[in-house]
């Protein structure tokens, strides 16, 4: 890692999943485009939100996992942190080009906070800047452990209160 790239470490608790996403893939892809390998850390992913109402959202993610075949594909993910990670390569040029493949090899996303990244955060790391996401709750909506509770992910995985 060279000396100008950076880590940007987001708490996903109580954030909106597509404005989080979107803010992250355009330091992703800024980051391509100058060369730096700018990285990004997202924790807490099963505190993320999705607003709607709850049999809406339900509805939609089942929609979506059960467009596979079991075994065949194509395949959508259950756990919390794949989902997040799986939004936010929607929203980068992932197909068409392999800045954007290269663009989400920078990207880590956890469910919970690592014992490294809780507190002071370790050098070459710092907060991603949140103020232009940031917005109330919404009066409706999911968080994304119960997105995957519904959809059957291995809830001794994810744990916590969500």
């Amino acid at each position: 890692m060279d000396e100008d790239s950076k880590t940007y470490v987001f708490d996903a608790s109580d954030m909106i999943i597509g404005r989080l996403a979107s803010h992250v893939a355009k330091i992703l892809i800024e980051g391509q485009k100058s060369g730096n390998q700018d990285r990004v850390i997202i924790v807490n992913a099963e505190n993320a939100i999705v607003s709607g109402s709850k049999k809406a959202v339900f509805a939609t993610y089942r929609k979506k996992y059960e467009l596979n075949h079991a075994r065949k594909g194509p395949f959508f993910p259950r756990m919390p942190d794949k989902i997040l990670k799986r939004t936010v390569r929607g929203m980068l040029p992932y197909q068409k080009k392999s800045s954007g493949r290269s663009a989400l090899r920078n990207l880590r996303v956890s469910i919970g906070c690592p014992a490294h990244l809780s507190g002071d955060l370790p050098e070459g790391h710092e907060h991603g800047d949140v103020t232009k996401i940031t917005r109330s709750l919404p009066q409706k909506f999911v968080r994304l452990g119960k997105i995957s509770e519904n959809l059957g992910a291995p809830m001794s995985r994810v744990g916590g209160d969500y």
